[in-house]
């Protein structure tokens, strides 16, 4: 009997193991998303979890019906973490979930080479109102209105870093909702976290503005590996 079973054991040697397959490969993840906004052009923004203030930012070409990578970076985001945006609250340091259009660039520096969306130059009188009482609520001003506070606003040009290069992040801005939030952006790292913006290093950003084309429809995705904020349900 011990004879035979070695010999079967042979048998299966010289015939050799079956082959294990090998795992698939794991689909791009905006091909793992709800929606990414219809165009052929996809940022996202990814953190581990709500109480994370670093992360990846990813920007991705549609080619041939596929999502191909084009760049990465590290990313930080809201000292507070990330918050779901549509329930988030102004003046929590949280940057918001969620998927949305860019509208336009901007920037204290000249735009980089080869940028062609829409960029407008930070100025000394460059604002942006945040007070929620203002008419010009989440928006960019030229001359502060009489009716946006100082105290509540951004006088751009004092970020020279952060606001070397930019673009303005679509949240709460078609239909702005007063005490959710205003003035988010994906811009230049500062010293840490953000106050809600996305950031990225200077070389990162500026890839980004030459990479984007507003005919291509580009959107930015926010949101963490899991939970109800993750980025694969926006």
């Amino acid at each position: 009997m011990r004879t035979l079973l070695l010999l079967g054991a042979a048998a299966l040697l010289s015939l050799g193991a079956a082959p294990v397959p090998a795992p698939p490969t794991p689909l791009p993840l905006p091909a793992r998303m709800a929606d990414t906004g219809g165009g052929s052009q996809l940022i996202t923004a990814e953190a581990a979890d709500t109480r994370a203030t670093t992360g990846t930012l990813t920007w991705w070409d549609r080619r041939g019906g596929r999502w191909v990578k084009a760049g990465s970076a590290p990313a930080r985001f809201g000292a507070k973490g990330l918050a779901e945006g549509e329930r988030r609250r102004q003046g929590t340091n949280t940057t918001p979930t969620g998927l949305y259009r860019l509208p336009y660039a901007f920037g204290i520096e000249a735009a980089p080479p080869g940028t062609s969306y829409r960029y407008a130059r930070v100025t000394e009188r460059s604002w942006w109102c945040q007070d929620n009482d203002s008419r010009a609520y989440n928006r960019w001003v030229e001359g502060l209105p009489r009716d946006c506070r100082a105290a509540e606003a951004e006088h751009m040009i004092t970020y020279r870093r952060q606001y070397a290069y930019g673009l303005v992040v679509g949240f709460n801005y078609d239909r702005p909702v007063r005490g959710r939030g205003a003035g988010i952006f994906l811009h230049v790292n500062g010293r840490g976290a953000t106050a809600g913006c996305v950031s990225v290093p200077a070389d990162a950003m500026r890839s980004v503005l030459v990479w984007a084309d507003p005919a291509r429809r580009p959107h930015i995705a926010v949101g963490t590996r899991g939970g109800p904020t993750a980025i694969t349900r926006y």
